[in-house]
C-alpha cells in the first residue's frame, strides 16, 4: 500500500485518493458489490486521514449529507458517479468518469448516485478521519437536519 510520507502530500487528501486508486492491486481487499446496498471498507488510516473504497451498482447512492467536519477527496476507479449539490436551493448536478476526482471541505454538503447502467468503484479519502456524518432534506429549498450518524455506532 502507498506510504504517505511528506506534510503537504497527507494534506492534499485527492492527491491521496489517486494514489491508492491507481494501485488497485495493493489493496488489501477486493472491491465487493451488495444489490441490497452500497458497499464499503476501509483501506487505510493514518494520522491525519483515512482512505474508503466504495462500490456502487445502478441506482445505488446517497442522501444529501455532509462528513462531520472532516475534508475530503473521492476519485472514480470505474463507472460513472453523479454528484449534486445544493446551490441557491436547488440541486445542481455534476458527472464523475474513471480518473476523475473531486475535492472538498468541511461541512461540505452532497448526494453521490450511480446513474448508469454499469457498476462503478471509487475511492475516498477523508481528514481527519470520519468521526459522524449529517444527513440533510432539501425541502422548499432550504437544508434540514434528516439525522446524525455517529462512527462505531452507525457505521
Amino acid at each position: 500500500m502507498p506510504v504517505v510520507t511528506t506534510v503537504a502530500r497527507a494534506t492534499d487528501l485527492l492527491s491521496i485518493a489517486q494514489t491508492y486508486a491507481a494501485e488497485p492491486d495493493e489493496w488489501p481487499f477486493a472491491p465487493r458489490f451488495d444489490p441490497a446496498q452500497r458497499w464499503y471498507g476501509r483501506l487505510a488510516v493514518a494520522g491525519d486521514h483515512e482512505v474508503w473504497l466504495l462500490t456502487w451498482l445502478p441506482g445505488q447512492g446517497t442522501d444529501l449529507h455532509d462528513h462531520g467536519g472532516s475534508a475530503g477527496a473521492f476519485t472514480v476507479v470505474s463507472g460513472e458517479l453523479v454528484e449534486q449539490t445544493v446551490s441557491g436551493g436547488e440541486l445542481s448536478a455534476a458527472a464523475y468518469g474513471p480518473g476523475d476526482g473531486h475535492r472538498f471541505g468541511a461541512h461540505f454538503v452532497h448526494r453521490m448516485v450511480n446513474a448508469g447502467d454499469q457498476p462503478a468503484v471509487t475511492v475516498h479519502v477523508y481528514g481527519p478521519a470520519l468521526t459522524a456524518m449529517t444527513r440533510y432534506h432539501l425541502h422548499d429549498g432550504r437544508l434540514s437536519v434528516e439525522s446524525v450518524t455517529k462512527a462505531g455506532a452507525d457505521w
